[in-house]
């Protein structure tokens, strides 16, 4: 869109949603436990719960076969090996049973690894889908207050942050219940050899509670430094026209090393820090072992204690520090989605700024006028952008907006397409008020070609019915024929079916320009807005351009946005918009006659209003 659209946009207040870039770096962490973001995430769950029970079952069942693996052995070595009446019968028998418990552990794994997978799985879909579904309807406002990046950030990181947050918390009652009941064996096992093994928890915890604070700050510098790396990489990767056409390549080259470095470093902290807790853990388990062993062994050659029992320690002791390292790493994964889920429910919080009425209509018959009624509108309550303009376009009428930036022009048809509403007065369509019409009766009604047309990521085919699906193969190519792009389509590898790249960027900005036509075309709505349509072409395409105008505006009501006069000049009735009011109206040759601003830039042969001061 032109220059007065993005003037007109600056001037709005950045919602509290997005916030500054520097503390958009997207907190890592949030709060530990949040009832109000874990209500709502319920809510999302709740579909699935029986699901989710199931899967906590397999948990639990998983998690008490681990614990009774090492007391099968220990009952083996006491009784089938070297109990009162050691046998071979009694060792096949136990035998068996250790092999029905690795079965059991093995399928209840599988299901609670199934499961669970499946329900983050559906998680995930619907919260993107009802972030998509949200974005789809929020009004303009919000969407030209948010950078695409962040949004992208919210429905994929924050997204991926609640589904891990989901997994890891039912494997984390796995965990807890493993950790718990660890202990209650050990103790029920040899209360004095329990106390004693456990003796080097507390020394654990000491070490988590010193270490966790360096910990999250380390990571959160290391995520902070990546985004920084991410938004100069892109930057320049956008920008590689103009680094190049500046002799910028080494400077920046310098500039990016050095984030790079910072990055380096800070995720090098970060690594250090967590690799620490390996020997460490390592270290108290070793030293829990030899607790074992010694005061464990020489209770064994005492007397005072089974074999079977001691080698069941050694096993527990084993296994004991993998729950508590999953659970800190729970702790963690909870903080950051506490963060994420605030995010999450913030975009889904943004308020509908422009809704159907509940008694909305549908636009079956109008004669397709637009009329302005005293219309004042403003982005900030202090800074007006329209100032009680009235004006009425009838049925097959091409007017024409012209006016420096920042005159209104571009919210003129904002307004009409009901993106915003008006702050007073009213705009009609058909003799009815845009507020009691449905805004997908709008949209059926009211066609848009921009300045810059938007193709997306399909065929030419797919591009020109975009509007209009049910548009037949007849459809297409005759409309493709009418505004003048069958020719170059043709032309193409494939046609109508060759699949065009990024936003179109294998054809000329002419040949999009007339797709956008064809697409107008094809969807044969009654009014019709055109954005600066030439603003950016040469004048030999811009020649076609006016040729295929000529037969898109036939039968059609129409208002144009425009710097070129070339463009306007056959219009029915120009309107000189300044400062938010029409100051002048009239056809080409009434307004050169007047000799007011139109005529001035008419006669000084300007092109572009943005030159006049």
């Amino acid at each position: 869109m032109n220059n007065t659209s993005s003037q007109e946009k600056q001037k709005q207040e950045p919602l509290a949603v997005v916030g500054s870039q520097d503390a958009f770096e997207e907190e890592m962490f949030g709060a530990a436990f949040d009832g109000e973001i874990l209500r709502r995430f319920w809510a999302f769950i709740k579909p699935y719960k029986r699901t989710l029970f199931i899967a906590m079952i397999g948990v639990l069942v998983f998690t008490s076969t681990q614990i009774s693996i090492p007391l099968l052995i220990r009952f083996a070595i006491d009784n089938a090996l070297f109990g009162d009446q050691p046998g071979l019968e009694l060792l096949h028998i136990i035998v068996i049973g250790f092999f029905v418990v690795v079965v059991i552990n093995y399928l209840a794994n599988m299901v609670q690894e199934f499961l669970v997978g499946r329900v983050a799985g559906n998680l995930l879909f619907d919260l993107r889908r009802a972030m998509y579904a949200h974005l789809q309807v929020v009004s303009l406002s919000f969407m030209d207050k948010t950078e695409v990046g962040r949004l992208m950030s919210r429905l994929q990181g924050d997204v991926n942050s609640l589904q891990e947050f989901l997994e890891t918390s039912i494997f984390a009652l796995g965990d807890l219940v493993l950790l718990i009941g660890i202990c209650t064996v050990l103790l029920w096992l040899d209360l004095r050899l329990g106390l004693l093994t456990l003796t080097v928890v507390p020394a654990l915890l000491i070490v988590r509670i010193v270490w966790l604070p360096y910990a999250r700050k380390a990571f959160l510098t290391a995520r902070e430094t990546s985004s920084t790396v991410n938004g100069a990489l892109a930057e320049n990767v956008h920008g590689i026209r103009a680094i190049q056409s500046m002799s910028r390549e080494q400077l920046n080259y310098q500039l990016f090393g050095e984030k790079v470095k910072a990055n380096l470093t800070a995720h090098l902290r970060a690594s250090q820090l967590s690799n620490m807790m390996v020997p460490i853990v390592d270290t108290l388990t070793g030293l829990a072992m030899v607790i074992v062993v010694l005061i464990g062994g020489d209770m064994v050659l005492d007397g005072n204690l089974e074999l079977g029992v001691m080698v069941a320690f050694l096993f527990y002791i084993q296994r004991f520090f993998d729950p508590i390292r999953s659970l800190t790493i729970q702790y963690s994964i909870m903080q950051r989605a506490m963060a994420s889920g605030q995010r999450i429910f913030e975009v889904l919080d943004v308020p509908l700024a422009v809704q159907d009425n509940p008694n909305a209509i549908t636009l079956n018959q109008h004669d397709g006028s637009v009329e302005f009624d005293n219309v004042s509108f403003a982005y900030e309550a202090d800074r007006p952008v329209l100032k009680e303009i009235s004006f009425r376009v009838d049925a097959g009428e091409v007017v024409a907006l012209v006016g420096p930036t920042g005159s209104g022009k571009t919210s003129v048809i904002s307004l009409l397409h009901r993106f915003y509403d008006v702050d007073s007065g009213s705009i009609r369509i058909g003799g009815h008020n845009v507020r009691d019409i449905a805004l997908d009766s709008i949209g059926a009604e009211v066609g848009m070609v921009l300045q810059e047309p938007f193709l997306f990521s399909g065929t030419v085919r797919d591009n020109i019915r975009y509007h209009t699906l049910t548009a037949t193969r007849e459809d297409i190519e005759s409309a493709a024929k009418t505004v003048g792009a069958h020719d170059f389509i043709c032309a193409l590898p494939l046609g109508y079916d060759t699949e065009l790249d990024q936003r179109g960027s294998n054809l000329s900005l002419g040949q999009r320009q007339l797709i956008s036509f064809a697409r107008a075309l094809v969807a044969d709505t009654r009014i019709l807005i055109l954005d600066e349509a030439t603003a950016n072409i040469d004048s030999y395409t811009e020649r076609e351009i006016q040729q295929a105008l000529v037969q898109l505006l036939r039968g059609r009501t129409a208002i144009i946005i425009a710097h070129r006069l070339a463009t306007i000049r056959g219009a029915d009735r120009i309107l000189v918009l300044r400062d938010g009011e029409i100051i002048e109206q009239g056809n080409h040759d009434s307004l050169v006659a007047d000799e007011g601003l139109y005529a001035r830039l008419y006669k000084l042969n300007q092109g572009s209003f943005d030159d006049y001061t």
